[in-house]
């Protein structure tokens, strides 16, 4: 929020304590860029992706989560539904 640009080699990870729609869901009011958008589930596969755009209300999952991985566009081609993705 309120930052310029997104790194392309970086991203944020959000982790819930539960999975959840409602908790898992984001909003994109005083972001001034589009990010690309990953919903994981407690095992961490690829249950939703999407590319929020800035300043849109708020995105809420299709299906639980637990985890919200924020990063640039630039990587939304790089991971498919029912991916399992590994944090370093």
């Amino acid at each position: 929020m309120f930052t310029k640009e997104l790194d392309p080699e970086r991203g944020i990870v959000l982790a819930e304590s539960a999975e959840s729609r409602a908790g898992t869901a984001i909003h994109m009011m005083f972001v001034n860029y589009d990010i690309a958008v990953l919903w994981l589930d407690k095992n961490k596969r690829v249950v939703d992706k999407v590319i929020a755009r800035r300043w849109k209300p708020y995105y809420v999952p299709k299906q639980p989560a637990q985890y919200i991985v924020e990063m640039h566009c630039s990587r939304f081609d790089d991971y498919s539904l029912g991916d399992l993705v590994e944090f370093i």
